[in-house]
């Protein structure tokens, strides 16, 4: 994402069921995120992969 880009309203975060996803979903939430919705899990060829869905409301 580039940086000086107006945030989206709407993201899809997804990856492996590990830290550096919790991390991209923390960092969301700090920069203004809310969770929408509950996430999604699945299992890919024995890997753990989940999605979760943020949204931003205008300031």
């Amino acid at each position: 994402m580039v940086e000086d880009a107006e945030p989206l309203a709407y993201r899809l975060l997804t990856g492996t069921d590990d830290r550096a996803f919790c991390e991209r979903v923390s960092r969301a939430l700090q920069e203004g995120y809310e969770l929408y919705g509950p996430p999604a899990i699945t299992s890919v060829e024995g890997t753990v992969r989940v999605a979760q869905a943020v949204v931003r409301t205008a300031p």
